[in-house]
């Protein structure tokens, strides 16, 4: 019995942890990418180094839409927004794109570090394509945010302002 007790401790102890540290990721995550809207500009949201590539505001929107597409397939939360629903706002100024953004990345906070050490080693077709577990769902999500802003930092740059500095811890 006291076996029992230990592992289910040990069991509850480890789905805190994957809680704990899946939560302040994505909390410094978003305290980071805040950081790169607040430096930019407002009058060089509509910044587009070349034709063919995004604006800032639709890079960091498309970001988003990305953070609720994975975290809503990932999880099975339902997603308030629809599928590439902010990076077609018409709203593109530096106020509504911070609230947008913000708010993408409240809903992977309060929704990813729900899932229990189980639930992350599920099995699901993402995007009715790709064969991964939950877990690995969130991990291409974090990726990918992670590319969406560090591309940013050359927008940054031909705006005329400095990147924030790197926030690995």
């Amino acid at each position: 019995m006291k076996r029992i007790l230990t592992v289910f401790a040990l069991t509850v102890f480890s789905i805190q942890m994957v809680y704990s540290q899946t939560t302040k990721d994505w909390e410094r995550a978003k305290a980071y990418t805040l950081e790169y809207l607040e430096t930019m500009p407002a009058d060089k949201y509509d910044l587009k180094p070349t034709p063919e590539m995004r604006t800032f505001a639709q890079q960091l929107l498309h970001l988003t839409d990305a953070n609720y597409g994975f975290t809503a397939a990932a999880t099975g939360a339902e997603s308030p927004m629809g599928m590439g629903a902010n990076e077609k706002a018409e709203d593109q100024s530096k106020e509504n794109v911070i609230k947008l953004v913000m708010a993408g990345y409240d809903f992977v906070i309060a929704n990813a570090g729900k899932l229990s050490a189980a639930q992350l080693e599920e099995k699901i077709t993402l995007f009715g394509r790709f064969e991964m577990t939950r877990g690995e769902a969130l991990n291409k999500l974090f990726e990918h945010q992670t590319h969406h802003r560090g591309q940013t930092t050359v927008y940054i740059r031909l705006g005329g302002a400095t990147p924030p500095q790197e926030k690995l811890f």
